[in-house]
């Protein structure tokens, strides 16, 4: 995915009212921009750091610029998580996720289950129909890990019980988990942020439901999807593979 958008450079001064974000821009100004994040951003922001923002082409919008990108010691972290949709559909459609290369078909927000819509529904000949949840997973866990959610979501349980559904009514099911940060060497459920998803995660492995990791890959204005990291979780005190 190539930014195409006019993009300004500013110092993060600080982010408030959930999705508002304060950047000062080298002559000194300071700039209100929208951040799409509704997740906490733990672990993402460091006041000082470099913010990249997008201008947006519509003049009435109130607000100018999106908040897209922090810099922080440890590299590039992707904020905007309407960002991450578009970067893993991307990458669907070209073909280049290795553990979905035979579906042709690709849909997004299809609706299913109860009142619910999925990231992606893929379709291929004589193969069940895929669905596909995609989250933005930028925790970063004290073990060296990169964790998802970064604060209690109902939702993502929502998802997993969506997903658990169509795996028992014989199709595949899929969580997407792209690590939108350059740190980190594996993945797991963030359980001191919410102990309940980790379980149900690990629940939904067990009842069929695949889980495939990939790290977001940064050059701008150029981002893509990278590869693969391990998915773990806690047994006892010791990481082993999700799967097991």
């Amino acid at each position: 995915m190539v930014i195409t958008e006019p993009v300004i450079e500013g110092k993060l001064i600080k982010r408030y009212a959930r999705f508002m974000m304060d950047l000062r821009l080298e002559d000194g100004s300071v700039v209100t921009a929208h951040c799409p994040n509704s997740g906490s951003m733990e672990g993402c922001l460091l006041e000082g750091a470099t913010v990249l923002a997008t201008q947006a082409s519509n003049p009435a919008r109130r607000l100018k610029y999106t908040a897209e990108y922090v810099r922080l010691p440890t590299g590039w972290v992707g904020i905007n998580t309407h960002r991450t949709n578009l970067l893993v559909g991307e990458a669907l459609r070209a073909r280049a996720i290795p553990e979905l290369t035979a579906y042709d078909g690709v849909r997004a927000e299809v609706p299913y289950g109860a009142h619910s819509r999925v990231d992606f529904l893929l379709s291929g000949a004589g193969l069940p129909l895929c669905f596909v949840e995609v989250k933005n997973t930028t925790w970063p866990s004290s073990d060296g890990g990169i964790g998802f959610p970064d604060s209690v979501t109902e939702r993502g349980l929502k998802h997993l019980r969506e997903l658990r559904r169509v795996v028992r009514e014989g199709h595949r099911a899929v969580m997407f988990y792209l690590v939108n940060r350059e740190d980190g060497t594996f993945f797991r459920p963030a359980y001191e942020k919410d102990p309940v998803y980790g379980k149900a995660l690990e629940r939904a492995v067990k009842a069929g439901v695949e889980i495939i990791v990939r790290r977001a890959t940064f050059a701008p204005p150029v981002f893509g999807v990278g590869g693969s990291l391990p998915a773990l979780r806690l047994r006892g005190k010791t990481l082993v593979p999700l799967r097991s």
